[in-house]
């Protein structure tokens, strides 16, 4: 396993226009940046705390790194930057431009995606990068490796990272390889270390829903580490407080629906029928839709899985269907003995999720400003919504944030969880606020 720790490094500003928040020529800045409210303690650094955001379609992976850099550090030294990026884009070359404007201890991680957003801005082909730094930051990450076989105990390892961290806020942010089995198993790995009390945040990379192969990057100045089948924990501290958000906007379509068997996320009978004919049965279609398996998962995207729980349905995304033994194949566990039901949404309800999405993380900060905010926002979302519709979803959040800069990626899984031991979703956008 890789571990790295660092702890924001401290610079006092300066008369004037400080460093932190001096404007490159001819850029604007996006960084939501503020100086901490006074508190009369000898301990509170006069250094700002900063949120900057970076978003480039070039076609070039360095000319794209070198600008989305740019944008997101604005000349300011980063304690963390999330690099989320299009499949063709994971080249050493994206990071050369970074690397040569981060510090020491900075920390780089982030993956390939089904889709990267910024501030209003979102791309298929493209890179986003998203990045903090000042007073009251602590960031600890953790990388294991080889994980397909090991989900659990890969989860336990990730979670270390938060050994040592002890600031009054903590959250656990989780990238994940989104190919790598049952993911439910990462999150009760991360559980036994983490607890019931510490938010947990995060998702899976995508590769634009292909299904062929994910990437995760993890590193710093001298090295950025590209790799598949990895979980990468990192563990966030800060002196302020931190929000997380987790909605869908789906509804129950239909009468419930009993898992009778599954295994992990294969459902193979639904009240006591084979899954498959159940499911093409409720949705009236024809079994020749399985003749093209593409059209098949798109079809499957607008009719999800919803699994009961306490907090409403938990989704599932069915990506595939099996003729032999009738089965639909889920990306993440599916309980034998579930009560469940086919979900269905339409714009306005997705476009009600987001606004909830932000605007609990937003409550959560206990009235304090939002610095910025992180988003994990499914790629079967974008599928449901359609281009016009991600265009209002962003606009959505934009308008519940303001002037709050924020960024994030388009995942193949979520994780969330703010307490208890449940934390893996589908077909949900999850945030996490700053203050």
């Amino acid at each position: 396993m890789i571990e790295v720790t660092i702890r924001t490094i401290v610079r006092p500003i300066a008369a004037g226009d400080p460093p932190h928040t001096r404007a490159l020529p001819g850029q604007v800045l996006n960084s939501g940046e503020r100086r901490p409210m006074s508190t009369g303690m000898s301990h509170v650094s006069s250094s700002a705390r900063w949120f900057g955001t970076g978003h480039s379609t070039l076609a070039d992976p360095a000319a794209a790194g070198a600008e989305a850099a740019t944008a997101a550090l604005a000349g300011r030294e980063p304690a963390i930057v999330f690099v989320f990026c299009s499949v063709g884009y994971h080249v050493p070359e994206l990071f050369d431009a970074l690397r040569e404007q981060v510090g020491a201890d900075t920390v780089i991680v982030g993956c390939t995606t089904s889709g990267q957003l910024t501030d209003g801005r979102v791309s298929r082909n493209g890179v986003a990068m998203t990045a903090w730094g000042g007073a009251g930051f602590t960031v600890r990450t953790r990388v294991a490796r080889a994980v397909n076989d090991r989900l659990r105990e890969a989860g336990a390892e990730a979670a270390a990272c938060l050994s040592g961290v002890e600031d009054e806020h903590r959250a656990l942010l989780l990238i994940a390889d989104g190919l790598t089995g049952s993911h439910h198993d990462v999150v009760r790995g991360a559980f036994s270390v983490a607890g019931a009390t510490i938010p947990l945040v995060g998702g899976c990379a995508g590769d634009d829903l292909t299904y062929v192969r994910t990437y995760q990057f993890h590193g710093g100045r001298d090295g950025v580490q590209i790799m598949s089948d990895a979980v990468i924990g990192v563990a966030v501290g800060s002196d302020r407080p931190l929000g997380v958000g987790i909605a869908h906007g789906w509804q129950k379509d239909g009468d419930a629906l009993v898992v009778t068997r599954s295994r992990d996320g294969r459902v193979l009978e639904l009240d006591g029928e084979p899954a498959l004919d159940v499911y093409l049965r409720r949705l009236g279609i024809e079994e020749s839709v399985l003749d093209d398996p593409a059209a098949f998962r798109q079809l499957a995207f607008h009719h999800p899985l919803g699994l009961s729980r306490r907090t409403g349905e938990d989704l599932r995304v069915i990506h595939e269907a099996d003729r032999t033994d009738r089965s639909l194949l889920c990306l993440a566990d599916v309980p034998q003995g579930a009560l469940g039901w086919l979900m269905t949404s339409d714009l306005d309800s997705l476009l009600k999720g987001a606004d909830e999405a932000s605007g609990q993380a937003l409550d959560a900060l206990g009235g304090e400003p939002a610095l910025g905010m992180l988003l994990f926002d499914c790629g079967a979302r974008w599928v449901k919504l359609g281009d016009t519709g991600v265009r209002r979803e962003l606009a959505a959040i934009g308008k519940r944030l303001g002037d709050v800069p924020f960024g994030g990626f388009y995942t193949t899984g979520e994780f969330a969880r703010v307490r208890g031991a449940l934390g893996m979703h589908h077909f949900t956008l999850v945030t996490l606020a700053l203050a």
